[in-house]
C-alpha cells in the first residue's frame, strides 16, 4: 500500500528557516522560538471551540438546533479538513509572516497578493475584536450569576477594551511568552472540554434523549425552507472553524517552519473538530428547557444550560473555565494579527508602514503592529455601545474577510500546476483533489456568510457581512491606486522583481 503524500513529509529533513527566509526575499529580524507544538498550539487557540461553539450556541439553537448544530459540525468538520490540507501544502512552500497575501502573490502576482492581503488583515482584526468582545459578554454573564450585575452597553466595552490591553501587554513580551501561554491553552481548552461534558453527563438528573440530540430540527429564523435554515446553521461551525492560518502567520519565529507550520494547520482543525463535536453534545445532552435557554437573562444561552443543569455556583465555576480559554484566543489572534501588519507594512502595503514594520530589538517583537491590532480591533468594535447587532457585524467582518483568503492561493496553486514548486509537506497525488474540493467549499460557505439569516430582513436582523465585503474591497482599490508603486514583495534570492514573475508567469 503507497504512503499518503503527508505522513511521507514526517521523515522530511530539517530545513536551514533563515536562509530560505533569505531565498524568498526576507532578512530575519524576528526570534525562531517557537516550536512544533507551539505552532500548532496558536492555531488551535485562535480556533478556540470553547470560544467558538460558546458564542455562537445560542445562533445554533434558533437556526437548525440540534440536529444541524451536531451533523453539521461534522460535515463542516470535513470540508475544512480540506481547506487546512491544501493551505499546508502551500505554507510549506513559503513559510513567511505574510502567509496567505505573500502566497497569492507569488503564485498570482501583486494585485492578487495585494487584495489577498487586505481580505486577510481585516478578517484577523477582525477576529480581535470578535472574541475579546465575546469575551467581555461572557464576563457580564459571569457577573450576572454571581452578583446579579446587568452589564450595560458601556460597562462591556469598558471590560472589553482591558481585555485588549492585558493582550497587548502579553504579546509586547516576546513570541516565547506567546508560546508558552498558547501551549498552556491546549491542554486548558481539552481540559476544559472534559471538565464541562464531564459535570453535564453526571450532575444532571434529567438528560434529553439521543434522538432528540441528533435528529430534532428547530427553525426560528422566520424563514420556511428547512434547507435554507440548515445551509444558514452550518455557520456556527464554520465560524469556529478560522484563524488557523495563525501557524503560517509564525513561521518566521518557528523552527523547522517549513514542516512545523504544516503540521500545525492540519492538526489544530482535526483535533478541535473532535473536541468540538464532543463539547457541542455535551451542551446539548444537559439542555433543561430548550425555550429558557434560547431567552436566557444572562445574554448566554451556554450559561443558562449550565445553570439549570449545575446550579449557580457550578455554572459560575465554568464559565470562568471558559473565559480563560476565550483569552487565551484572543491573545493568540492578537499574535497572529500584528505579524500580519508586520509582514504587509514590510512589503509597504499599509499607511505609515515604516512604522509598523519595526521591530524592538530587545524583545524582536513588532511592538507598533501589536498596538495597531489592538487600536483597530477597538474601533471595530464601538459601533457595539449603540447596537445591538453590531456585534454580528464584527462577526460578519472576521469571517467574509478570512475565510475567502484562505482559497486564493490554493486557487492559484492549482492554477499554477507545475510551476509551484513544493515544499517538504506536500499531498503528493492528492494535491489536485484536495485543492479543488477546498475552493469550492469556500466559495459556497462565502455565499452563506452573506445570505440573510432571520426574516423579515429589517435593520436590526440585516446580515452586513456582503456590505462588510464590499467595503474593504472599496478601499483595497483605492489604496491601491495610491500605493501601488511603493507596495511589493522581493524578489527572491538572486533574481530580480521582473525575473521572478516571468518565471512564475506572471508577466
Amino acid at each position: 500500500m503507497p504512503r499518503t503524500a503527508w505522513s511521507a513529509t514526517d521523515q522530511a529533513p530539517q530545513r536551514d528557516e533563515e536562509q530560505r527566509l533569505r531565498e524568498l526575499g526576507y532578512q530575519p529580524v524576528l526570534a525562531r522560538r517557537m516550536g512544533g507544538f507551539g505552532n500548532f498550539a496558536i492555531s488551535f487557540s485562535v480556533i478556540s471551540i470553547l470560544s467558538g461553539c460558546m458564542t455562537l450556541y445560542g445562533f445554533g439553537l434558533n437556526t437548525g438546533g440540534p440536529a444541524v448544530m451536531l451533523w453539521g459540525w461534522a460535515g463542516v468538520g470535513i470540508f475544512v479538513l480540506f481547506v487546512g490540507l491544501a493551505l499546508a501544502e502551500v505554507t510549506s512552500a513559503y513559510p513567511t509572516s505574510g502567509a496567505l497575501y505573500y502566497m497569492a502573490d507569488r503564485l498570482g502576482g501583486r494585485t492578487w497578493g495585494w487584495y489577498t492581503g487586505w481580505l486577510n488583515l481585516l478578517g484577523l482584526l477582525g477576529a480581535i475584536a470578535a472574541i475579546d468582545y465575546g469575551a467581555a459578554l461572557f464576563t457580564g454573564a459571569l457577573l450576572n450569576l454571581q452578583w446579579g450585575f446587568d452589564p450595560t452597553p458601556g460597562s462591556t466595552m469598558v471590560v472589553f477594551i482591558c481585555i485588549l490591553l492585558l493582550h497587548a501587554v502579553l504579546n509586547l513580551f516576546g513570541v516565547r511568552l506567546v508560546s508558552v501561554l498558547n501551549s498552556i491553552s491546549v491542554w486548558w481548552h481539552l481540559a476544559g472540554v472534559a471538565v464541562i461534558v464531564g459535570a453535564l453527563v453526571i450532575v444532571p438528573s434529567h438528560h434529553r434523549s439521543p434522538e432528540f440530540v441528533f435528529t430534532e430540527f428547530v427553525n426560528d429564523t422566520g424563514w420556511s425552507n428547512p434547507v435554507y435554515v440548515a445551509a444558514i446553521g452550518l455557520l456556527l461551525a464554520q465560524y469556529t472553524f478560522s484563524g488557523y492560518d495563525a501557524s503560517a502567520h509564525l513561521s518566521e519565529e518557528t523552527s523547522n517552519a517549513s514542516v512545523s507550520a504544516a503540521r500545525g494547520i492540519v492538526r489544530a482543525i482535526w483535533v478541535s473538530w473532535i473536541a468540538g463535536f464532543v463539547l457541542l453534545a455535551g451542551l446539548t445532552f444537559a439542555i433543561q428547557d430548550y425555550a429558557g435557554t434560547q431567552n436566557s437573562e444572562t445574554g448566554v444561552p451556554p450559561a443558562q444550560i449550565l445553570l439549570d443543569a449545575l446550579g449557580t455556583g457550578g455554572a459560575t465555576a465554568l464559565l470562568l473555565l471558559v473565559i480563560v480559554a476565550q483569552l487565551f484566543c484572543g491573545n493568540a489572534e492578537v499574535a497572529a494579527a500584528s505579524r500580519m501588519v508586520f509582514a504587509f507594512s514590510r512589503d509597504n502595503a499599509l499607511p505609515g508602514s515604516a512604522l509598523w514594520r519595526r521591530v524592538s530589538g530587545r524583545t524582536q517583537t513588532p511592538v507598533l503592529a501589536v498596538w495597531l491590532s489592538v487600536s483597530v480591533a477597538c474601533l471595530l468594535a464601538l459601533p457595539s455601545l449603540y447596537s445591538a447587532t453590531a456585534y454580528g457585524a464584527v462577526t460578519a467582518i472576521n469571517v467574509i474577510g478570512i475565510t475567502p483568503a484562505y482559497a486564493i492561493p490554493i486557487f492559484l496553486k492549482l492554477r499554477a500546476g507545475d510551476r509551484f514548486v513544493p515544499g517538504p509537506w506536500h499531498l503528493g497525488r492528492w494535491s489536485r483533489p484536495v485543492g479543488w474540493v477546498a475552493v469550492v467549499w469556500v466559495a459556497f460557505v462565502t455565499v452563506l456568510f452573506c445570505l440573510p439569516q432571520s426574516a423579515p430582513v429589517t435593520v436590526a436582523s440585516m446580515n452586513y457581512a456582503s456590505i462588510a465585503l464590499a467595503v474593504v474591497l472599496v478601499l483595497a482599490t483605492v489604496w491601491w491606486f495610491l500605493a501601488r508603486r511603493s507596495y511589493g514583495t522581493p524578489a527572491a534570492y538572486g533574481t530580480s522583481r521582473e525575473q521572478a514573475e516571468i518565471a512564475e508567469g506572471i508577466v
